[in-house]
């Protein structure tokens, strides 16, 4: 499975799934309201875990995909998809309303997007997030968790490999400016991350002993 970060919350998957190729592609942004470029990108598949403007552009997906925005159990193109109910914050969603976490798999890597989580887990949410070997989790606070509360929620799931998101980077917004960068997450968690532009993974290249911590982005 290839990983691409688009940068924000939004990833786009490649593999196979019953031998057929598989794209799928996360949270697509607003590149004018988020003040990066969001790829044109064709895609099979696409999750939206909540509808603010940083996380459903569908203009910004081409072909017809399918669109997958609200919790529940999904098996599109042999994908098995599973939307996780949850809060954008940690009031029930008083402040800025509800998020779907979203679990699925593809060429064996079960992969999970906690959207912009604000909360921590409870038992019934993390029943549906077992067996995660690839965890995309927002670290930059304000809108999200923060670094520390990203931590707990990575105990709580316990997967193989976390990749952050959903922090400061050069050129985002005003909107964004009181996220914190990733350091923050980095020095929470206490794992040296490696940094990789694009990620390829296989099943069988999954770490089998220590969770490993890898940014998207040139050190």
């Amino acid at each position: 499975m290839n990983i691409t970060w688009h940068k924000h919350s939004s990833f786009k998957f490649q593999g196979k799934v019953e031998g057929e190729n598989i794209t799928l592609v996360c949270d697509p942004y607003d590149s004018k309201y988020v003040g990066l470029k969001m790829p044109n990108t064709e895609a099979d598949i696409v999750t939206i875990s909540h509808d603010h403007e940083d996380h459903s552009c569908k203009k910004a997906i081409k072909g017809s995909p399918y669109f997958i925005e609200s919790a529940g159990e999904y098996d599109v193109k042999g994908v098995s998809i599973l939307g996780v109910e949850s809060y954008h914050d940690a009031k029930k969603g008083e402040e800025r309303g509800k998020n779907t976490i979203f679990r699925f798999e593809i060429d064996g890597v079960v992969v999970t997007h906690l959207g912009d989580l604000g909360e921590s887990l409870d038992n019934k949410q993390l029943s549906g997030l077992v067996g995660t070997d690839i965890l995309l989790v927002p670290v930059g606070g304000k809108y999200t968790l923060d670094a520390k509360k990203a931590v707990e929620v990575v105990s709580q799931i316990e997967p193989r490999i976390v990749i952050p998101m959903h922090y400061k980077t050069k050129g985002i917004t005003a909107i964004f400016k009181d996220l914190d960068g990733v350091d923050k997450f980095i020095k929470e968690l206490g794992i040296k991350p490696t940094y990789e532009e694009k990620v390829k993974i296989n099943k069988k290249d999954l770490p089998q002993e220590e969770m490993e911590l890898v940014v998207m982005e040139k050190e």
